[in-house]
């Protein structure tokens, strides 16, 4: 994957978890919050549904700016995709592979989109952020102190004082 790619993808879907979590936490778009959120986890029997539907929202709103910054941008990949596999598991699964595009009434969707964000935060977390982010900027600082300290190293072992 080229770097332009993985910046272009890191910002997508980084956007697209963000949109998420935040309609997780707040009334946007024709969402209801947290409430919203929390009816749903009630009807899929998870409990406490509130404090759960808050946990989710925060988790994909940080995970998202995460993305969107690209700081530690391979971790939250990671744990954003290890929340696909829960979702996967608990709301879709049943309800087969695609998304009830039909919007039929008391149809759930499929699992086809939860899987697609799962493999573009894997392809994330495996490529990591490009060189568009803080990882990147840490990363080349580190790198440049380390090859100072063995600037320093080498010229003191070449004019003999550490003899």
């Amino acid at each position: 994957m080229t770097d332009t790619g993985r910046i272009v993808l890191r910002l997508v879907v980084g956007v697209v978890f963000l949109a998420h979590g935040l309609t997780k936490l707040l009334p946007l778009g024709g969402h209801d919050g947290p409430a919203g959120t929390a009816a749903y986890l009630e009807l899929l029997g998870l409990r406490p549904a509130y404090a759960l539907a808050l946990i989710a929202g925060v988790f994909e709103t940080a995970g998202g700016l995460a993305l969107v910054a690209g700081i530690y941008a391979r971790w939250a990949a990671a744990l954003l995709s290890l929340e696909l596999v829960a979702a996967i598991w608990v709301a879709h699964w049943q309800h087969g592979f695609f998304i009830n595009w039909a919007l039929t009434p008391g149809a759930g969707h499929g699992f086809e989109y939860h899987l697609v964000m799962m493999a573009a935060l894997v392809a994330l977390a495996l490529a990591g952020p490009g060189p568009a982010s803080v990882d990147t900027v840490w990363r080349r600082r580190v790198d440049e102190r380390a090859a100072g300290r063995e600037r320093v190293r080498r010229e003191v072992t070449t004019t003999g004082l550490m003899s």
